[in-house]
């Protein structure tokens, strides 16, 4: 909350006095969601991060008068950096949970594309015949990324099941092939980025249930941050007025056929998989 009024202020002088050099947005992202955060292995520095959730960013800094930086973590990382003041803000992904309600402010809901509006399971070919309906799915492995809404979903309505955490998607799907799980629970876009690039994965054909909070996503602001917050939103409602959240969405699909997720961990170093 203390660096959000900090910002605040900086804003207000940089534009009383018209010359002040432009305060950096500090946004965490975990880059290893396709379409929504990943990484152009073809670039360097910030210009390697791409997808819809960079491209709300780049948005937002440019409506804020501010200069971007993407800092990336684990999604878990990007959640506690937000709460310890460490950014300004976390986009990656992100929907409504009980627990965030009670530990951030959240901005509106904007609507990015059909990435995160179904969550489903992830199984491979040789597997499928076994994991079609929550009955079959009693006892089974389910993969969850920490600090997910799917976490939060297998806990709720899959009771049954036995949950096996993982820090980025790539190490999940790593554990799907080996066999170390026999589900992963993933937005149903993010499946389908998996699929595109590896034909022994497949969807199950089951699908969560999802409240309306849920099909669509936000950002996580801090606590108390009511300016920011207020901020943001003005933004988010000139995006979806002007029809950026579509454009947004059809070049993150186009870009994630050439791009690749990467994990990073909390101090912002490539982590190798499995960790």
């Amino acid at each position: 909350m203390k660096r959000s009024l900090a910002l605040i202020l900086t804003l207000l002088l940089a534009l009383l006095c018209g010359c002040a050099r432009p305060e950096t947005l500090r946004v965490a992202m975990s880059p290893d969601f396709a379409p929504m955060e990943f990484i152009d292995d073809s670039a360097s520095g910030q210009d390697r991060f791409v997808g819809f959730d960079v491209s709300l960013a780049e948005y937002l800094a440019k409506g804020l008068g501010m200069e971007l930086e993407i800092v990336p973590m684990s999604l878990q990382g990007c959640q506690d950096a937000v709460e310890d003041g460490q950014v300004d803000m976390a986009i990656s992904g992100f929907t409504w949970l009980p627990e965030r309600e009670a530990r951030f402010n959240l901005s509106a809901p904007y609507h990015s594309g059909d990435s995160s509006a179904r969550q489903i399971l992830l199984t491979t070919t040789d597997n499928l015949r076994f994991y079609g309906s929550a009955v079959s799915l009693k006892g089974c492995r389910v993969g969850v990324q920490t600090g997910s809404l799917q976490e939060w979903l297998v806990r709720e309505q899959l009771p049954g099941a036995v949950s096996v955490p993982f820090e980025s998607i790539d190490s999940g799907v790593a554990m799907l092939r080996s066999g170390a799980v026999d589900v992963l629970a993933l937005a149903e876009g993010n499946a389908d980025a998996l699929i595109r690039g590896d034909e022994s994965l497949c969807k199950t054909g089951f699908c969560f249930e999802l409240t309306d909070a849920q099909r669509d996503n936000l950002i996580l602001l801090p606590k108390g941050g009511d300016d920011l917050t207020q901020a943001v939103n003005e933004l988010l409602t000139k995006a979806a007025e002007a029809g950026y959240y579509e454009k947004w969405y059809a070049e993150a699909l186009e870009q994630a056929g050439v791009g690749i997720e990467v994990h990073y961990d909390d101090d912002g170093n490539i982590a190798t998989e499995g960790t």
